[in-house]
């Protein structure tokens, strides 16, 4: 079940978009449910003045990427940098524990789009992105049998191609 919350920003997306000449770009996607998401940022005296993101995904994945753009709008890079993914999730009032991997795809976008901005102007980061728990990057939830497995492993093709009897 959705939050009213995660509904809105999947029917209203705030910030979508791509911008002409970003400062920063960040990627990353998911191979095993197919999301990706792109963030671009213009950076102003250091902070975020500008943020727009192109998603190709289910609707949790565009309510995350348009509830980081409205969280880090604004913010210095330091600041940004320190959205985490349960943040995100939090905010949303909640994802389904098979969606739990959107909010983990959205955050890094957007620290990988102020690296890329950082890198390109050599400036040091106060803030890194957060320490991920060394088990929790490999780790995703299967969305037809909701058993956690190694998100290198080929689970869910596996689980969607089993026979319904077992």
């Amino acid at each position: 079940m959705y939050s009213e919350k995660v509904m809105d920003h999947f029917r209203n997306p705030r910030n979508v978009g791509v911008l002409d000449n970003a400062d920063g770009i960040g990627e990353e996607g998911n191979p095993v449910c197919g999301d990706m998401m792109t963030f671009y940022i213009k950076v102003k005296d250091d902070r975020l003045e500008d943020i727009k993101f192109q998603t190709f995904g289910c609707g949790s994945a565009i309510a995350v990427s348009s509830m980081i753009s409205e969280m880090a709008m604004g913010k210095t890079l330091d600041e940004a940098m320190k959205i985490t993914n349960k943040d995100v999730a939090e905010e949303l009032g909640g994802l389904p524990k098979n969606k739990l991997h959107c909010s983990n795809l959205g955050a890094d976008a957007l620290h990988r789009a102020i690296e890329n901005y950082r890198k390109d102007v050599k400036v040091e980061p106060k803030a890194k992105r957060p320490e991920k728990p060394a088990d929790s990057a490999a780790h995703c939830h299967c969305p037809y049998c909701g058993e956690e497995f190694d998100c290198k492993d080929s689970h869910v093709e596996m689980c969607q191609n089993r026979p319904a009897s077992e």
